[in-house]
C-alpha cells in the first residue's frame, strides 16, 4: 500500500504501522524531518509544505493521513485570547483538505485535529480522546487511557508514553520538546485507525 503521512512531525501516529508499506512522510521543519527519518529510515521523507504537497500528489496514494496544525483551533486559543494574545483566524486548510479528499480522492483517508473551541464546520466522522477525525471509512470511536492530566509539561514523561527516546530531542529547548511531543498522535491511536483502514 502506498501511504502519504502529512504534517508528519516525528511520527507518533506512524510508530506502530510496521515497515511493509511504501510510506512517504511530508514535514516542513527540516530538523523535525531529520528525526522522523532517523526513526523510520525505510520511509521517504520530503521537506515541503504538506498542504500543497497534498493538492499536487493525492492521486498517487492508496491511504492518506493528515494532521494539519491545530493551535488556531484548540480550546487553548480561548485562554490565549483572554490573556491578551494577538487574535488569529482559524486556519481553514483543515477544512480545505477534508473537502478535497472527500470529493476527489478514491483511496482511504483520515484527517486528525484537536476538538476545536467552536462547533466543527464539518462534523467529524469519529472522536478519540482529545482528537476529532474525519474519514471516508467508518471507524468506531473508542477511548484510550489518558496520560496527560498531570505530566503535560514534563517532556521526559511524555516521551515515555509515546515510546520515544527523549534524547532524540536533545537539540530542542524544553518548550519545543513539549510542543513536538504534544503534536504527536499516540501510537496506539494511530495503530487502531491504521488497522481499521487496512481491514
Amino acid at each position: 500500500m502506498k501511504i502519504l503521512n502529512l504534517y508528519a512531525g516525528i511520527g507518533g501516529n506512524r510508530k506502530l504501522w510496521g515497515n511493509e508499506h511504501d510510506i512517504t512522510a511530508v514535514e516542513i521543519n527540516p530538523d523535525i524531518a531529520k528525526i522522523y527519518q532517523d526513526l523510520y529510515p525505510n520511509d521517504t521523507v520530503i521537506i515541503d509544505d504538506a498542504h500543497e504537497y497534498l493538492r499536487q500528489h493525492f492521486r498517487e496514494f492508496d491511504f492518506i493521513w493528515a494532521s494539519p496544525p491545530c493551535p488556531t483551533h484548540s480550546a487553548l486559543r480561548l485562554t490565549f485570547e483572554s490573556n491578551g494574545w494577538d487574535s488569529v483566524y482559524p486556519d481553514m486548510t483543515l477544512y480545505q483538505e477534508i473537502i478535497l479528499l472527500k470529493h476527489f480522492f478514491k483511496g482511504n483517508w483520515v484527517i486528525e485535529n484537536v476538538k476545536p473551541y467552536y462547533k466543527a464546520l464539518i462534523d467529524p466522522s469519529f472522536v478519540i480522546d482529545r482528537h476529532f477525525f474525519w474519514s471516508n471509512k467508518f471507524i468506531m470511536s473508542i477511548q484510550f487511557e489518558r496520560n496527560f492530566t498531570d505530566i503535560r509539561d514534563k517532556p521526559k514523561e511524555m516521551a515515555k508514553i509515546y515510546g520515544i527516546d527523549i534524547n532524540i530531542l536533545k537539540d530542542f529547548s524544553n518548550y519545543d520538546r513539549r510542543k513536538i511531543l504534544r503534536n504527536c498522535v499516540k501510537p496506539e491511536i494511530g495503530q487502531y485507525i491504521f488497522e481499521a483502514i487496512c481491514k
